[in-house]
């Protein structure tokens, strides 16, 4: 039997803070995992096969503009193998670069809840049944989650620590409809607030660099997470991947990507406004190199991470520094 993690678990960390004493700028998701099992956990990535309502022509069609799900996630580069296959020999991979032991299953690319309950069912208790797997992690759309999923991933809480990932990407709805995304900002309020509560965590991917978006742009987007005070954020910033209609845009000119110390001070300047109790579970995205178009700094992820230290430490700031609590 797997060890459990309880939501209050979870929320015990995250309130405790102990980030700061441990001389952190902001409260990374390696911490956090850390601080709640005790000891390093790695993500594996699983795919279910799943498909985007985006995608198959339920609310449109050809997928956002920057996706393609082999450069996301690692699991979709390989022949699958099973869910349980699959995890098994990513562990094996990651054991013989790491030293780690328990892992949490991250249903990766496309959207992961978008399938029939009795699916999805047995799709993450095979996932949560497999040797080592401590969790688990479901990357979806806002738009998504009907109540019986909801229910089913709330089941599965009470006995494994459980992450509901959301793509909300921007708050701005005219961002939304550039990435093709088929969904408002308002699918992902309502999301939010049928998720919450109900003993899973709840974590928003946002996009950094969006064309059309400006500083306050982005700036009112981290003010929107703040406010609505979930429990996790990923950071990304938007890059292209090679046969993808950003591709296209961006050789065409038509799309400029964000440098590296623009893309700095901004992730700085959002990590102030974020909530001190909320955890940062990426401040970076890039693909495979031989799927990378740009911009060629992502790839560089120490040379990222200096960059992001030296301009907390250029200014003595750190996550929260700017927060207030509505």
């Amino acid at each position: 039997m797997n060890p459990t993690v309880s939501h209050l678990q979870t929320q015990a960390v995250r309130e405790a803070q102990g980030w700061r004493a441990a001389g952190l700028r902001y409260f990374s998701y390696n911490y956090f995992l850390r601080q709640l099992y005790g000891r390093r956990i790695h993500k594996v990535s699983v795919d279910a096969g799943f498909t985007c309502p985006n995608v198959d022509g339920t609310v449109t069609t050809g997928g956002c503009v920057f996706c393609d799900n082999r450069s996301f996630s690692p699991s979709r580069r390989l022949p699958r193998n099973g869910i349980g296959g699959q995890i098994a020999e990513q562990i094996k991979r990651i054991k013989f670069r790491y030293k780690v032991d328990d892992f949490i299953a991250y249903f990766q690319p496309a959207t992961n809840t978008y399938a029939p309950v009795a699916k999805l069912r047995r799709l993450y208790e095979e996932a949560l049944a497999q040797p080592k797997i401590v969790g688990m992690a479901i990357g979806t759309r806002p738009d998504s989650v009907p109540p019986d999923v909801l229910d089913l991933i709330s089941e599965l809480a009470e006995r494994h620590y459980v992450s509901l990932e959301y793509g909300m990407q921007s708050m701005h709805d005219r961002s939304l409809v550039w990435m093709n995304r088929g969904h408002d900002h308002a699918s992902f309020l309502d999301a939010v607030e049928r998720s919450r509560g109900r003993g899973f965590e709840i974590c928003a991917h946002v996009i950094l660099g969006t064309p059309g978006e400006t500083h306050d742009d982005m700036l009112a987007t981290a003010r929107e997470i703040a406010r609505l005070n979930i429990d996790a954020v990923k950071l990304h910033n938007l890059y292209a991947v090679k046969g993808t209609p950003l591709a296209d845009q961006v050789e065409a000119g038509q799309v400029t990507l964000m440098e590296r110390d623009e893309y700095v001070r901004t992730v700085v300047d959002i990590l102030e406004i974020l909530p001190p109790t909320m955890v940062v579970e990426r401040v970076s995205g890039e693909s495979p190199p031989n799927y990378h178009l740009g911009p060629a700094w992502c790839l560089d992820k120490p040379g990222l991470k200096a960059a992001l230290e030296a301009e907390f430490e250029r200014r003595d700031t750190y996550q929260g520094r700017c927060y207030s609590a509505v």
